[in-house]
């Protein structure tokens, strides 16, 4: 039992890594420009929500888009009511990484090695950045393999097996899983991948795969709650609204997991694929849902929370 958990964490701690590295190339490439794009771009919901999914799938990241727009409030070149667009887009965006790993790319692991490699031993600033890019998404496919790999063995050790089918059986079980996973780990996306592993070897049903990913998505927000902090009271608000869209949608969508489930598996057959379909079901009529009131959202907020930042 000691080494299935150890190769667990090592496959958890790769996946993150890869991430990590996989970001850093994107980052030289991006961050500053994108900076200037959620400036020049969100001076209506609309064009923060196309400008935020975007720049969230280009960069792979959405808490780093929202703790650029937590910095661009806080420094005064951002309105905090424009910025929840820009919340509502990185939603979106982010759902891009789970549909790429719900494919089966596990023969371009190898190419994407070398190639991150060789491009590591190269001057070029551009080079470093594509070998980032290519050697961290080689890591995060060898640690999807690793992960599906484990599930049938970690499932079959009597324990565990309960915990799975009480997972299977409350689907709030499964949203605290998820809340709670992403808060230590710092990554919806890995959380999420976690679930796609052991929907894979049919340890968990879609229903409990949806419920962890929900609960993933408020737990993504303590990375930007934690940016805000010491920051002026127009920061600590696209907080405290990444935290409330996310605790609504949640919230709605929760009774409507057998319905989200029916529809995703009627979409494809493959558990992983289906999950990924889920999320982005989700985090798509969520933000178009609340896009309308995007000004009255705005003042719930600073009500809601202006004793607080007094």
């Amino acid at each position: 039992m000691k080494e299935l958990f150890s190769l667990l964490a090592v496959f958890i701690a790769l996946f993150l890594f890869g991430m990590v590295v996989m970001r850093a190339g994107l980052f030289h490439l991006g961050q500053a420009r994108f900076k200037q794009i959620l400036y020049r771009l969100t001076n209506t919901a609309w064009k923060g929500l196309i400008v935020g999914a975007i720049a969230t799938a280009i960069l792979q990241s959405s808490s780093a888009i929202i703790i650029m727009t937590v910095g661009l409030v806080a420094t005064g070149l951002l309105v905090f009511r424009h910025s929840i667009g820009i919340i509502l887009g990185a939603n979106i965006g982010t759902t891009m990484t789970t549909e790429l790993l719900a494919l089966d790319l596990s023969m371009f692991i190898v190419p994407l090695l070398i190639i991150g490699l060789i491009s590591l031993l190269l001057p070029s600033l551009s080079a470093y950045s594509l070998g980032c890019f290519s050697f961290g998404l080689a890591c995060i496919f060898i640690a999807m393999d690793g992960l599906e790999t484990l599930a049938y063995p970690l499932a079959s050790i009597p324990s565990i097996h309960s915990f799975f089918d009480l997972t299977n059986e409350h689907q709030l079980l499964g949203i605290g899983i998820g809340t709670v996973l992403t808060a230590i780990i710092q990554s919806s996306t890995a959380t999420t991948a976690i679930a796609m592993g052991f929907m894979s070897d049919n340890v968990l049903g879609l229903q409990a795969g949806i419920a962890i990913m929900l609960g993933a998505n408020i737990g993504t927000c303590i990375t930007a709650y934690l940016a805000s902090l010491g920051s002026g009271r127009s920061a600590k608000l696209v907080a405290y609204a990444n935290i409330w869209l996310n605790v609504i949608g949640v919230l709605i969508f929760t009774p409507l997991i057998g319905w989200l489930s029916m529809f995703a598996s009627s979409l494809t057959s493959s558990p992983m694929m289906q999950l990924a379909h889920a999320s982005l079901i989700f985090n798509v009529l969520c933000s178009i849902l609340l896009l309308p009131f995007v000004t009255y959202f705005a003042k719930l907020v600073e009500w809601i929370h202006a004793e607080k930042l007094n």
